[in-house]
């Protein structure tokens, strides 16, 4: 009961900062501008570092064993949205990512933890903040093809 009255609070919340301008999904769905400081500070606070890499972040080396492959930040094609970070954090299981279903699951779910509860919505604000900026999208170049 406890679970489902947070959920709804957080819920709540990011309804309300739907006027906020901020990045923008297809789907819709937004977060305001976090600050991408507290957010590398929550990351770690919270313990993500342990197993999540974020390269160039200066963060501490992942210590789980064994070794989780999910990376954050580097050079792509387009950024994942901040629907599917925050999605992530609050059902993992939900929608795994593209990796080896033995490096990522334990029974069936997600390795990770379900942060709902454990992370005030400011941190969730701050933590996809730093993420996002993470991310290089690529300079897409046009392929021709000459015969």
């Amino acid at each position: 009961m406890l679970y489902r009255s947070r959920l709804a609070v957080l819920a709540a919340l990011i309804g309300a900062c739907v006027a906020c301008d901020s990045r923008h999904s297809s789907r819709g769905f937004h977060l305001p501008g976090g600050d991408v400081d507290r957010g590398k500070a929550a990351f770690a606070a919270l313990g993500c570092h342990s197993c999540h890499e974020v390269p160039g972040a200066g963060l501490p080396a992942p210590s789980v064993k064994p070794a989780v492959p999910v990376s954050f930040g580097g050079e792509v094609d387009q950024k994942l949205s901040d629907a599917y970070l925050v999605t992530a954090m609050l059902d993992p299981t939900y929608q795994l990512g593209p990796y080896p279903r033995d490096q990522v699951t334990s029974g069936g779910k997600s390795r990770m933890p379900c942060y709902a509860g454990k992370m005030d919505t400011q941190q969730m604000i701050d933590i996809v903040a730093f993420l996002q900026s993470r991310y290089v999208v690529r300079r897409w170049s046009p392929q021709y093809v000459y015969f």
